[in-house]
């Protein structure tokens, strides 16, 4: 049986626009009805991650998982918890390492196959908190990194672990690169360089042994400089190729056994053809794929009363939809 899923996402007509798409919710749309409370997990190689937790008194809570240089403050972070915050869930908002206001302690950071912390956090959730229910969200980059964690073999997901949902995710990270150097994506490209060589310049105060290669690079204006320069190196990669061929999620999706739904606008600027696995899904008994016209990058505005964009109401809808409710 198929796994295409026909999209119910209509746009307002000025945000069938990709970019417009993308652009206006990461800088003016504002979910401040979210409260969270911090919680800092240590890691066993002596860092640390921050979960910041909303909490409405259930037994059930979604982790959503940012993108690149995001955190849980994102607006698509906050407007996904608050969304399950109103369905009866609690929220977790996972911080990556160096993503959560302060730089983390080691050499190493986070990547997109960077999944030990999401199961630490997992784990965390069950043991210490006794959720009884969890749902993944991830997007973009958290969206590969939750992909490879639920598929890669790495870890054995926990029962607990009922479903997910991953939105614009670059599951075939070398073709999606070479669609994010297209000049259409300058703009959000260099926004990413430069916010990323922010944090190498700090993280190089902790690790001196970074200065001679910081020093020794022009400032990056693609991620395969930057990648083959830090990212490849720091976390045990031979260089970008490798690191990218090695933590693309596409390869391990034949391996899925957690209901999955992927949302893959068709107009992302950020995506390959490779990003839509529609043959895969054809075929998959779990992987869900849905390819909606419009949606830009982490997009999906929606006109609504209450501030809901028509992605947060997806999630819950396909959360719904497996029968992951009330007990």
């Amino acid at each position: 049986m198929s796994n295409l899923t026909l999209s119910t996402y209509q746009p307002p007509l000025a945000f069938r626009s990709a970019h417009l798409n993308t652009v206006y919710p990461a800088l003016f749309r504002s979910v401040p009805d979210v409260t969270y409370e911090r919680e800092r997990l240590d890691t066993p190689d002596d860092d640390f991650v921050d979960l910041d937790i909303s909490r409405v008194g259930s037994e059930r809570v979604v982790m959503v998982l940012h993108g690149l240089e995001g955190s849980a403050q994102r607006p698509y972070v906050r407007g996904m918890i608050r969304r399950f915050n109103r369905a009866g869930w609690d929220g977790v908002g996972f911080n990556f390492r160096s993503c959560s206001g302060e730089m983390n302690r080691q050499l190493v950071s986070y990547n997109m196959a960077a999944t030990n912390d999401v199961d630490l956090a997992v784990r965390h959730l069950i043991e210490r908190h006794g959720y009884r229910e969890i749902v993944l969200v991830g997007f973009s980059l958290g969206g590969n990194v939750t992909l490879n964690y639920l598929s890669d073999g790495k870890f054995a997901v926990p029962p607990e672990v009922r479903c997910a949902i991953c939105f614009s995710v670059p599951v075939h990270i070398p073709s999606a690169n070479k669609y994010i150097d297209q000049f259409q994506n300058w703009a959000y490209r260099d926004r990413f360089m430069r916010s990323l060589m922010t944090k190498v310049r700090e993280k190089a105060k902790q690790h001196p042994q970074l200065l001679e290669t910081l020093n020794g690079t022009n400032r990056p204006r693609r991620f395969y400089d930057f990648d083959g320069a830090f990212t490849a190196p720091i976390h045990g990669y031979r260089g970008a190729e490798h690191y990218w061929e090695t933590a693309s999620s596409l390869q391990h999706l034949p391996n899925l056994k957690t209901p999955t739904l992927l949302v893959q606008a068709a107009d992302d600027t950020f995506l390959s053809p490779e990003c839509y696995p529609r043959e895969l899904a054809e075929t998959h008994d779990y992987l869900h794929l849905e390819i909606p016209p419009w949606g830009g990058h982490c997009g999906f505005v929606t006109r609504s009363a209450d501030g809901t964009y028509w992605s947060e109401h997806r999630a819950v809808e396909f959360v719904e939809s497996l029968g992951v409710r009330n007990f």
